[in-house]
């Protein structure tokens, strides 16, 4: 059982890590990466529906009629998409206008679904959770790498909470002029292409 969860878990971290193995939910991947934090916010965000929706979809799964399956997919991650939403609005409300739309949109995200779908709707709860857990991880380490390598370059630095600066590119190299470009929609796409090919170069050799 145990090395059964260590698969379950491990998997999202490398294996199967979006968007970079699975090529899923490059939507938000794209759009809210243009900072560490905003990167950060996401992937917890998405985890915690994962890991619910997961729980719920494997406790449901023989109650649930396959004729209407997705339809319920989607109603309960849609539950505790609002639970994230009251919540960062309660606590993060700067963070919560910062990820705007795309907050409601964890609803659509082929990463929630496709893992109710594929695994929750197939497997005990205790390894819906690891399943979870573990593509949620994944999917906020790939969010949280993509926005460090787009607000290095294009901001020359790394903030935290509250705007704190706890990296700045000045400190090493003085003078440094940050690539604008980074930050923005075109920038994102070149940063996970350059992102993608490293990850398939590793996984190749």
């Amino acid at each position: 059982m145990a090395q059964s969860l260590a698969k379950e878990f491990t998997k999202g971290l490398w294996a199967e890590i979006p968007p970079f193995r699975l090529v899923l939910g490059l939507c938000p991947t794209l759009a809210v990466t243009k900072s560490v934090e905003n990167g950060i916010g996401m992937g917890v965000a998405t985890t915690f529906v994962l890991v619910f929706a997961n729980l719920l979809v494997s406790l449901l799964r023989n109650v649930i009629p396959s004729k209407v399956r997705i339809a319920c997919y989607v109603v309960i991650i849609a539950t505790f998409v609002t639970i994230v939403e009251l919540v960062m609005q309660a606590y993060t409300y700067e963070l919560f206008l910062k990820l705007g739309i795309f907050i409601p949109l964890i609803v659509v995200n082929c990463i929630v679904l496709g893992r109710a779908e594929a695994f929750a709707s197939k497997n005990g709860p205790v390894l819906s959770i690891a399943d979870g857990l573990g593509i949620g991880i994944g999917f906020t380490l790939s969010l949280a790498a993509l926005g460090a390598v787009r607000e290095i370059i294009g901001a020359g630095t790394i903030t935290i909470w509250g705007g704190t600066p706890v990296f700045e590119m000045v400190n090493i190299f003085p003078g440094y002029n940050p690539f604008a470009f980074m930050v923005e929609a075109p920038g994102a796409f070149i940063a996970l292409g350059l992102m993608l090919a490293a990850m398939n170069l590793i996984g190749s050799k």
